[in-house]
């Protein structure tokens, strides 16, 4: 029984909530390179893109909740398809010994409520893969980024999941996305996913006909895969955003962390 658990586990294709009391159960060590990340977090606020996010939880690969000193939080409506009655204000309950941050309802990729240089970390696990404009995202949240502060992304391993049939999307496919300002009622990609998703690696998807459905209305569920990455796809992201590699890793069982730290790019552009 265990031995099947592991195995839906590993293809991907299970709700937030279940993974996190597999978690539970199972167990999970850090990262190795998690103490060198510590610095990051340790004390330092933060906010968190979508969540809240088993792999941050106590006893996971980044046990990220349980040392920040805040975490506030943005999610796109107050009700999606992994959670019900999300409320703007002091709602962001994400670890039980910590306060409780601020929840934001807004954009992923538009972030105009919060300012410049706002925060010392900004953390996505298995966000940005769903959004349509992966570049004006991430510039979002390196704008309210401290210089020094990290960007941390979790996303799936394109191999080890239900899209292993799929592409990788090339750094000049997303560069073009963001030229031309592709919003989340974008569907460009839908008739790769249609063609070549996994549906037997996606139970909840459901039939063709249901995931065809579900696809179709994705502005207000956001359950697209737009985009698909390996971890050599990180490489050239973060580097053409001037974001500087900290750390970047595969993780069994489909993940690939990321984490780019912001520098002085004045700094550095007088120094070359």
């Amino acid at each position: 029984m265990l031995n099947k658990i592991i195995h839906v586990v590993r293809k991907g294709g299970i709700p937030a909530l279940f993974t996190a009391a597999i978690t539970k159960i199972l167990g999970s060590k850090p990262l190795k390179e998690f103490n060198e990340l510590r610095t990051y977090f340790e004390g330092k606020q933060g906010l968190e893109i979508g969540g809240p996010s088993a792999i941050f939880m106590d006893k996971s690969v980044l046990p990220i909740y349980n040392i920040v000193g805040s975490c506030d939080n943005c999610n796109f409506s107050s009700e999606t398809v992994w959670q019900r009655n999300i409320r703007e204000g002091l709602e962001f309950k994400y670890h039980p010994k910590k306060p409780a941050g601020y929840q934001f309802i807004c954009e992923a990729s538009n972030l105009d409520r919060i300012d410049n240089e706002r925060y010392d970390f900004v953390i996505a696990s298995h966000v940005i893969e769903h959004i349509a404009n992966p570049l004006k995202a991430i510039l979002e949240w390196k704008r309210v980024l401290h210089v020094g502060g990290v960007i941390l992304l979790v996303c799936p391993h394109k191999e080890r999941t239900f899209d292993h049939r799929r592409p990788v999307t090339p750094l000049s496919h997303i560069i073009d996305d963001y030229n031309k300002g592709v919003d989340e009622y974008d569907l460009t990609h839908l008739p790769e996913i249609l063609e070549l998703h996994d549906l037997s690696l996606d139970p909840e998807a459901g039939s063709y006909e249901k995931f065809l459905a579900r696809s179709k209305k994705n502005f207000a569920n956001r359950c697209l895969h737009h985009h698909v990455f390996i971890t050599e796809s990180w490489i050239s992201i973060l580097n053409y955003l001037n974001l500087e590699i900290v750390c970047l890793e595969e993780v069994p069982p489909f993940h690939i962390i990321a984490v780019g730290k912001k520098v002085n790019e004045n700094a550095r552009n007088s120094s070359t």
